[in-house]
C-alpha cells in the first residue's frame, strides 16, 4: 500500500489555526496521533483534517452559518434560499430550473428582461484586443477583469446608475465575455455554447447543455463574499461594470472562486491512477485549507448544486467515469471526516469531463454568478444610497501622551 504524504508538525499546526505547543498538547491528550522520525513529527493529513472539522465552533442559538465565517450583519435578500436542503431562486427550485431551463431563460426572468443585447462587433474586436495584450502566465480570471475594462472603455452610457443600465450592463457582458475570451470564434446565440468553445471543450453536444445548467446553478447562493462586495458597490451607486469588477476582486480568491482548481487537480491524480487517500492527503498537505472540493456549511446534508451535476453527468456519454471518481474520492474522505461534496469538486468533474482548460471551473462560476451579481445590485439600488458603510471601532494602541 502507498504511504500517504505527511503533514510537517508545522503543516498540522496551520492547517488547525494553531500554535505548535497547542499541536502537542492535542498529542499529549490522545486527540491527535503522530509519528516521529530522524527529520522530526509527522502527522496524518487525514487525521488532522477530520479533528479540524471536529473543532469548529458551534453558533450560537438563532444565528445561521454564514459559509464558515463571522456574520458581519444580515441583508434581506429576495434571491436565493434553502428549504429543507433544497435551492431556491425565489419560488423555484434550481435543480428544476437546472434540468429544465435555458440560462438565458432564467436571466430574462431573474432580471425582468424580453431580450439579452449583446454588445456590437467592434466593442467586442476591444474586449479582445485588450485579453491579447496579457502576458501568457495571466489566469483565466485575470482576462475577465481585463475584458470588464475593455467593455466599460466603450460604453458611452457606463455611468448612468439606474436600473435599466445594470440590467444592460449585465447583458453586454454575459453575451459578450465569453466570446472576448475565445479570438478565433464567433458569437454563438446562446452563452453556454460559446463559452464552452472558449475554454476548449471537446466537440460533443452534451458539453454546452451541462455548461448550461452549471451556469444556472451558480447565480446565487447566500450572501458569498463576491456578491456581499457587488452590494457594497452598489451601495455607492456604482456602475454595473464598477460593480462586476468590485465583485470579481473578491471572487478571484483560493477561498472563494479558485476553489474549484484544487479540487480538479485532486480528481484529475485520481483518474490517471492515484489512490483516492493518496490524492486527498497530498492536496490537504499542499493546499493547506482542507479537502478541496468538500464541505458547505449551508447544508445539513449534500450541497444540491454538486448532486444535482454529478446526476447530469452520469447521463451522458463518459460521465460515468468521472462520477465515479467523485463517489470514490467522497468514500475515502467519508471514512475520516463528516464532510461531503460541495460545487467545486462538481465544477472540477464537469473540467474534466470536458476536457476544459485549466481553471475553466472558476471562469463558469464567475460568468453564471455575474448574473446573481447584478440581480443583488438591482436589489441594492432599490435601498437608501451608502446604507452599507459600517463603522470601525478602534482598538490599537492609545495616542501618545
Amino acid at each position: 500500500m502507498t504511504d500517504l504524504p505527511r503533514l510537517s508538525a508545522a503543516q498540522a499546526a496551520a492547517r488547525l489555526g494553531v500554535k505548535p505547543e497547542s499541536l502537542y498538547a492535542y498529542v499529549s491528550r490522545g486527540l491527535l496521533s503522530r509519528e516521529r522520525d530522524a527529520s522530526g513529527s509527522s502527522f496524518d493529513p487525514l487525521e488532522v483534517e477530520a479533528f479540524a472539522l471536529r473543532r469548529r465552533r458551534v453558533l450560537p442559538r438563532g444565528v445561521e452559518p454564514s459559509g464558515g465565517g463571522m456574520p458581519l450583519m444580515v441583508l434581506d435578500t429576495s434571491l436565493a434560499h434553502i428549504e429543507d436542503d433544497e435551492l431556491f431562486y425565489r419560488d423555484r427550485s434550481v435543480a428544476r430550473l437546472a434540468h429544465e431551463s435555458s440560462f438565458e431563460e432564467v436571466v430574462r426572468w431573474l432580471w425582468d428582461a424580453p431580450v439579452l443585447r449583446a454588445p456590437d462587433a467592434a466593442d467586442l474586436e476591444v474586449a479582445r484586443r485588450a485579453v491579447a495584450t496579457l502576458a501568457d502566465a495571466a489566469t483565466p480570471l485575470d482576462r475577465l477583469s481585463v475584458a470588464v475594462t475593455a467593455f466599460a472603455s466603450t460604453d458611452p452610457l457606463r455611468d448612468d446608475a439606474t436600473t435599466a443600465q445594470l440590467t444592460r450592463v449585465g447583458a453586454r457582458l454575459l453575451t459578450g465575455l465569453p466570446p472576448a475570451l475565445a479570438p478565433a470564434a464567433a458569437p454563438e446565440a446562446a452563452v453556454a455554447g460559446t463559452l464552452w468553445r472558449a475554454l476548449g471543450g471537446r466537440d460533443t453536444d452534451d458539453g454546452p447543455r451541462l455548461l448550461d445548467a452549471a451556469l444556472i446553478l451558480v447565480i446565487d447562493h447566500d450572501l458569498a463574499v463576491s456578491t456581499l462586495a457587488a452590494r457594497v458597490a452598489a451601495s455607492a451607486r456604482a456602475s454595473g461594470y464598477a460593480i462586476v469588477t468590485a465583485a470579481l476582486g473578491a471572487f478571484d480568491a483560493p477561498l472563494h472562486g479558485q476553489a474549484s482548481r484544487e479540487a480538479a487537480r485532486m480528481l484529475r491524480s485520481i483518474r490517471s491512477g492515484d489512490a483516492p487517500a493518496t490524492a486527498i492527503a497530498r492536496a490537504v498537505r499542499d493546499g493547506g485549507r482542507g479537502i478541496p472540493g468538500f464541505g458547505q456549511p449551508l447544508y445539513a446534508g449534500a450541497d444540491m448544486r454538486a448532486v444535482v451535476l454529478q446526476e447530469m453527468l452520469r447521463g451522458v456519454r463518459g460521465g460515468d467515469e468521472i462520477a465515479d471518481v467523485m463517489d470514490a474520492t467522497a468514500a475515502e474522505v467519508a471514512r475520516h471526516a463528516a464532510t461531503r461534496p460541495n460545487l467545486d469538486l462538481a465544477l472540477a468533474a464537469l473540467e474534466l469531463w470536458g476536457d476544459l482548460d485549466e481553471d475553466a471551473g472558476a471562469v463558469v462560476f464567475a460568468i453564471g454568478r455575474l448574473a446573481g451579481w447584478i440581480t443583488h445590485a438591482v436589489d441594492e439600488y432599490a435601498q437608501k444610497p451608502m446604507r452599507l458603510r459600517p463603522r470601525g471601532r478602534y482598538v490599537g494602541p492609545p495616542a501618545a501622551e
